[in-house]
């Protein structure tokens, strides 16, 4: 009879350390909400909220997500989603044209583990995705080409005269100016002519020539008067 209380007494005893483990072991893959994780990312031009699930225990959970405004929630994003999460972490998206420095609420509901949001509320960075529209800079209107006006100043509707035509302006100067007169040519050829002297010694002979035949012709008129 004590052999058989005792029996029992080491069963229990195990039984109880046995319930003690499968607690611990339970409790240590039950899902919770520590293990899931949002943030707000781009996705090209597009802005997502990421919701990531590290719960080893692959427990399904559903998440929803809601715009805060003042502390309510202002909007539902999307529609709920389910994720079961794994130990390197299982990521469900949600398309939201979120705002720089918005507020969302991320609630999770896992069967009768977990029925929590997510802490602290997701907070937006404060750069909100690029788009499309958005202008870029362009370099041609930062830095105007300069006119051809201003960077050609030489060109004018006035040739420029070339180095023979201004050789030739002092030539046209020269026939412009007043030519000598007639006389003035006339006296300098005379005065330079080499003819000069032969015409005084002819003219020179004929009044020798004159006053002898003068002279004779008086004697011979005398004598024939004495006669």
């Amino acid at each position: 009879m004590s052999i058989s209380r005792r029996s029992v007494r080491i069963l229990g005893v195990a039984s109880a350390s046995a319930a003690l483990a499968l607690g611990f072991a339970g409790n240590a893959l039950a899902c919770n909400i520590s293990e899931f994780s949002a943030e707000a990312t781009c996705d090209g031009t597009n802005g997502v909220i990421t919701v990531t699930d590290k719960d080893a225990s692959s427990a399904e959970a559903t998440v929803t997500v809601f715009l805060e405004n003042n502390g309510s929630d202002a909007k539902q994003v999307g529609q709920a989603q389910t994720v079961k999460g794994s130990k390197e972490g299982v990521t469900i998206s949600f398309s939201e044209d979120w705002q720089p420095n918005a507020t969302y609420r991320v609630h999770v509901k896992a069967g009768n583990q977990v029925d929590k949001d997510i802490t602290p509320n997701l907070t937006t960075p404060s750069k909100a995705c690029q788009t499309e529209d958005s202008p870029s800079p362009t370099p041609t209107e930062a830095s105007p080409t300069p006119s051809e006006t201003a960077s050609t100043p030489a060109e004018s509707d006035t040739p420029t005269p070339s180095a023979s035509e201004s050789s030739t302006a002092p030539a046209t100067t020269t026939d412009n100016a007043p030519s000598p007169a007639a006389g003035d040519s006339n006296l300098a050829e005379t005065g330079a002519n080499s003819n000069t002297g032969m015409i005084a010694g002819i003219a020179g002979a004929l009044v020798v020539v004159g006053g002898g035949a003068v002279y004779f012709g008086m004697r011979r008129r005398g004598a024939n008067n004495g006669s």
